[in-house]
């Protein structure tokens, strides 16, 4: 039988601004873009023109029936320059923010998804020496001014990803290729983070903050082989949980050194997790198996990954509640993005986990970072020429299970049942072989 019911877990979608406002915002990704780096041309200035068709959006939100709106902040609008903030840009958000909540709309704010400031990114970034300042400065005025909107925040969205990208391969801005600078990143972002959850409890007591976090499995090709053993524990420490140790706990622990002024404690009040893929391991360097089923990125498709990671989780912080804070498949022609959503939601149904919520990645179809257009992960198609949103099937999929609670059985045969994972190798020129890829 096909259907199931989804138990105390609420359905959501989520999305970044960088990837979907669209304008000339002065970001480190917009000039990532005009430097000729994204691999289809194309650049965020386009995106979804989301800042122009909040309305629109918010209607389509409906019609997916989700009750919870993952979002992020472009802070290069609200903080134009250092220590001067526009009070347009913070009302455009606080608009936004009221109409999600006329719309019975739950939002999660995303302080920070990658993008940022052109004068912070020149200042060095997280690497300045007053990067925690001005970051708990920008957090202050937004909290300030949007706070009595909104009761939940994510203060970083996987600094892990960002950290690697940006300074280890150099594929992301600012280009740098750099371990020892890599490991600073992560260092900083882990402060950061907890600078701005006592903040943020110090301006909203009863907000409730954590950290998006970019988790995986790293699976060793050979199970009983040494090298590919320690191969996977070794990349499983210091590209996810060293970093997310940091932030949760206070703790710091190698390669990281524990800050001053930082006591360790409980620095998070749910446990987010950002799940796409597991990477195949013969040495420090992730890849992706033979002969296995894929999405258009190349990645692969292991539903199971998430119900693992979630387990180990829940078994270090037993009385969390958990928080799918993205969740999807890059899947151009919708041909198996519903078998997608229902083997993982299944999964999660019987997992007898505290998944109390699960954002699926990502509302409409956006610009996907380096890779630009090409990549479409939404429920809602974009015609990135004209603007125009159609909802896919399996946006209405996704929309039937918010209705009936689960899937039910002609639902079922209805989107599910004909839909098959390809096992073909990456249709784009960047595959994951090549680096973590997120």
């Amino acid at each position: 039988m096909g259907g199931f019911h989804l138990k105390d877990c609420e359905l959501g979608v989520a999305t970044a601004a960088t990837q979907i406002e669209g304008g000339h915002a002065r970001t480190n990704w917009h000039r990532w873009a005009e430097q000729g780096h994204i691999d289809d041309g194309s650049s965020p200035v386009r995106a979804t023109d989301h800042w122009n068709r909040v309305a629109q959006d918010i209607e389509l939100l409906g019609e997916l029936g989700v009750r919870h709106y993952r979002m992020g902040l472009e802070w290069a609008r609200i903080e134009p320059e250092p220590g001067v903030f526009d009070p347009a840009a913070l009302q455009h958000y606080r608009d936004e923010l009221e109409q999600l909540a006329a719309a019975g709309i739950t939002p999660l704010v995303t302080l920070h998804h990658f993008n940022n400031p052109l004068w912070f990114e020149d200042d060095g970034g997280f690497l300045s020496a007053s990067a925690i300042d001005t970051f708990l400065r920008y957090t202050e005025r937004v909290v300030n001014e949007l706070g009595d909107l909104v009761e939940e925040w994510i203060t970083i969205n996987e600094p892990n990803i960002y950290g690697t990208h940006g300074y280890l391969f150099g594929e992301w801005p600012p280009g740098i290729k750099d371990l020892k600078t890599t490991i600073r990143v992560f260092q900083v972002m882990a402060e950061v983070h907890i600078r701005a959850y006592e903040l943020i409890h110090r301006l909203r007591p009863g907000a409730r903050v954590g950290v998006a976090q970019h988790l995986r499995i790293f699976a060793p090709k050979l199970r009983f082989h040494p090298r590919h053993v320690f191969s996977a524990k070794l990349l499983t420490w210091l590209f996810q949980t060293c970093s997310q140790w940091a932030m949760n706990s206070g703790r710091f622990r190698y390669p990281l050194v524990q800050p001053r002024g930082i006591r360790p404690g409980r620095y998070y009040d749910f446990l987010g997790i950002n799940y796409y893929s597991r990477s195949t391991v013969t040495s420090l360097q992730d890849s992706v198996d033979e002969h296995i089923e894929v999405n258009d990125l190349g990645w692969e498709i292991y539903p199971e990954g998430l119900i693992r990671i979630a387990r180990e989780l829940h078994d270090r912080h037993p009385d969390v509640p958990i928080y799918v804070t993205e969740n999807g498949t890059a899947d151009a022609t919708d041909a198996f993005r519903s078998r997608f959503i229902y083997d993982q939601l299944k999964l999660i149904s019987e997992s007898g986990l505290p998944i109390q919520r699960y954002y699926h990645w990502t509302f409409i179809d956006n610009w996907e970072w380096a890779v630009g257009e090409a990549a479409r992960f939404g429920l809602v198609h974009c015609d990135f020429g004209t603007q125009e949103r159609t909802m896919k099937d399996s946006g209405r999929f996704f929309a039937g299970i918010a209705a009936d609670g689960g899937v039910t059985e002609e639902a079922y045969e209805r989107y599910v049942r004909g839909q098959v994972y390809a096992r073909e190798r990456s249709i784009f020129p960047t595959a994951p072989g090549e680096g973590l890829w997120g």
